[in-house]
């Protein structure tokens, strides 16, 4: 071999080598690589942002979510792609190194790209033929990572829809106690109204462990984040922050007995709040968003409903306190992915705001339509 021959080797094997590693970072290690430079993490982020303001450029709201909600799909298979595309010219470039094994000999770049593609896929025909062990044992290699690469893009897309159909099915269920778009003021008013409050309880340890849950997959499959709800008015983060504003109303301005699985409720997913602000790389901000009087206006409604309430300026400062660790994340995750906007989560342009320049107000384009005060 000439030493020409051997840098191509060297190349492919290097280009193979980074896609094997990458492909073991991003699908098959079961956890969040800290501090490693994924593809996934470097392209998806570009294309959502691209795919983001293509799809604001119409004034039909449900044609907007339509086109967002197929970026999830669409960027799955275009990592597999780019992984395949890569895997072809690396075991190309290996198969350049070697053309003297093999016959007819390829007489260029492209044609070694063809009996590498055609070998990936596969879809030899035996117009070319390995006759050296080493060209062989390339060919032999290429198609059993073809075969492993299908295997596991079946895999991830089977993980990728169980835990999504895992994190709606809770989403779904709480309509019927929080509305769409869901709110926490209106998790405690329906409870009381149709004599549900002892189902508190129940309702903070389901959502306690859909927390983890999806600390787990969504940590270890960030692409999980970008998959929209099937239903109108409906978004994870939306129904999560209305789950953990009525926690917090528990803990700080209500009595009631569903207090302790209010407080484990809060703490989980304040740690799926902290992990997904990793993720996003947001800026930590302690403002806790909703103002003193709309925290009196909830106060008001929880006292027709039927709550004991406590001292209201303590509740207050212990609300906005809690409220502070997760506001501006969720804020600032339903910005970025754009999220019909629910009574405290997303888009508040629509509010009258007394200190605008101290508030951070996420603004939603106006492409998306207009978002319009919930009660």
């Amino acid at each position: 071999m000439t030493a020409e021959q051997v840098l191509w080797c060297v190349i492919g094997l290097i280009v193979i080598a980074i896609v094997f590693y990458d492909l073991f970072q991003t699908v098959v290690l079961p956890r969040p690589s800290v501090g490693r430079v994924q593809l996934a993490r470097k392209l998806v982020r570009p294309m959502w942002l691209m795919w983001r303001w293509v799809s604001q450029r119409t004034t039909r709201l449900e044609r907007s979510e339509a086109r967002l909600a197929a970026f999830a799909p669409i960027a799955l298979l275009t990592l597999f792609f780019v992984w395949a595309a890569a895997l072809v010219a690396g075991y190309g470039l290996l198969l350049t190194g070697l053309r003297e094994q093999i016959r007819p000999a390829p007489q260029d770049l492209i044609t070694t790209m063809y009996i590498s593609a055609s070998t990936l896929v596969p879809l030899a025909y035996g117009d070319f033929v390995p006759e050296g062990g080493l060209a062989r044992a390339v060919i032999i290699a290429e198609s059993a990572t073809g075969v492993g690469l299908a295997a596991i893009a079946i895999t991830l897309l089977f993980s990728l829809y169980e835990s999504f159909r895992a994190r709606e099915e809770l989403v779904v269920s709480l309509d019927a106690l929080a509305g769409a778009p869901p709110s926490g003021v209106q998790i405690l008013e329906n409870a009381s109204l149709h004599g549900m409050r002892p189902e508190l309880k129940d309702t903070f340890d389901d959502w306690r462990k859909w927390s983890a849950m999806v600390l787990e997959s969504h940590l270890a499959y960030p692409l999980l984040i970008y998959f929209r709800s099937s239903h109108d008015n409906e978004a994870w983060i939306n129904s999560f922050g209305a789950v953990m504003d009525a926690a917090i109303l528990i803990i700080s301005t209500v009595k009631d007995d569903s207090e302790g699985p209010a407080r484990l409720m809060y703490k989980i997913g304040s740690h799926l709040v902290e992990d997904m602000n990793w993720v996003f790389r947001f800026k930590g901000s302690d403002d806790a968003i909703v103002e003193r009087a709309e925290y009196q206006v909830a106060v008001e409604r929880l006292v027709k409903a039927g709550y004991n309430i406590r001292d209201v300026e303590a509740g207050w400062k212990q609300f906005a306190e809690l409220r502070s660790i997760y506001a501006t994340p969720l804020n600032q995750m339903a910005n970025w992915l754009v999220i019909p906007p629910a009574e405290w989560i997303g888009d508040r342009s629509y509010l009258p705001h007394r200190k605008r320049s101290s508030r951070i107000r996420l603004r939603r384009p106006a492409a998306t339509g207009e978002a319009k005060p919930t009660s």
